[in-house]
């Protein structure tokens, strides 16, 4: 399997240098996975990087407009069908993929991993020991989050495979996947810690746990920190570790609470 990466060309606070196309070769034939947005550059280096080679289909790992959008008129240019796990705002997939679901290309194939967290229609893409995680691990830095629960059960389930190397959505292909996964877990178990203690002591809104939280960062990345604990408080509300008071805001369980 030959894999060539296309960097979209839209790089971003929240994309990095851009989104990761890539073109999975195999005996003549191809697919193209995450063909990224709308535009006619980042289309014209898709063709062209695929010519000669029979496409089989496009995929999405999920469906955020810096990933999907150009799926379906690409999918419609080549003939092929646009494959994903569910319609979003600016895809519908002329197949729907689910948990297993198998995509080959040439003597290989692609396995269809559910892995909500990022998004709740993730998908990572899996071929021996190698996996397309679009945007559930990136190269080089941590991602947003919806809930942190299902995330922290995709992280864990990834880690139990054994991969040689990561594709990811942005930056760099990582040739450490262990290594990456632990730093990710790690990583947000000390962000749940550091959420969970300011709202023991305190904190009741989700900006001031930004504040308290994030105090080092820059605060131009506040509106992007408070993505991720929104997740983890989702996650503590559902293993009722914390509670959401209405107009009191979140509070700690009792028994968390210093004197409680």
């Amino acid at each position: 399997m030959r894999v060539r990466r296309i960097l979209a060309p839209n790089p971003s606070l929240f994309t990095g240098p851009g989104t990761n196309t890539y073109l999975i070769e195999n005996a003549g034939e191809a697919l193209i996975l995450d063909p990224g947005p709308i535009e006619d550059s980042h289309q014209r280096a898709i063709l062209v990087a695929a010519r000669g080679l029979a496409v089989r289909a496009v995929l999405v790992t999920h469906t955020h407009p810096d990933h999907a959008p150009l799926a379906n008129p690409l999918a419609r240019l080549l003939e092929v069908p646009a494959l994903g796990y569910e319609p979003g705002p600016q895809f519908h997939p002329d197949h729907r993929l689910g948990e297993g679901d198998v995509i080959e290309v040439g003597e290989t194939h692609l396995e269809a991993i559910h892995t909500p967290g990022h998004s709740d229609d993730h998908l990572c893409f899996r071929s021996g020991d190698v996996l397309f995680t679009g945007d559930h691990i990136k190269g080089g830095s941590s991602v947003l989050i919806t809930d942190a629960g299902p995330y922290m059960n995709s992280l864990h389930r990834v880690a139990r495979l054994r991969l040689a190397r990561l594709y990811p959505g942005h930056g760099e292909e990582i040739d450490r996947p262990a290594q990456a996964i632990s730093w990710y877990i790690a990583h947000r178990q000390e962000r749940e810690k550091e959420i969970l203690a300011a709202v023991t002591t305190g904190c009741r809104t989700v900006g001031e746990v930004v504040e308290h939280v994030y105090k080092e960062v820059d605060p131009a990345l506040h509106d992007l920190a408070a993505y991720s604990v929104a997740a983890h408080l989702k996650k503590l509300a559902a293993e009722s570790t914390v509670r959401f008071d209405g107009e009191a805001g979140w509070n700690a369980a009792v028994g968390l609470i210093p004197g409680s």
